[in-house]
């Protein structure tokens, strides 16, 4: 290998996969997934004898997983998008 390659390989930017709007995107996807986790937690019972049914209201059984799921959507969108379309 010439000392001309060595050099030109050396002079070579690092290039990122994605554009800054997708990492932008790919973290507002993952505060949303957070988010979603965040809304089924709790709902438990300190007593192991009594029943408590908070566990299963609406938060924990639509809203949360359908947050989830969102936020994984957002996370798909980012990966897929492509920034260098005019």
């Amino acid at each position: 290998m010439k000392k001309t390659d060595k050099k030109q390989e050396q002079k070579q930017e690092h290039v990122f996969l994605f554009e800054k709007i997708n990492y932008k995107i790919l973290l507002i996807g993952i505060a949303v997934i957070a988010l979603g986790f965040l809304l089924m937690s709790g709902g438990g019972s300190d007593n192991p004898n009594v029943f408590n049914e908070e566990i299963f209201n609406f938060r924990r059984i639509r809203l949360a997983p359908t947050t989830v799921l969102i936020g994984f959507g957002i996370t798909i969108y980012a990966i897929l998008k492509n920034p260098k379309k005019a």
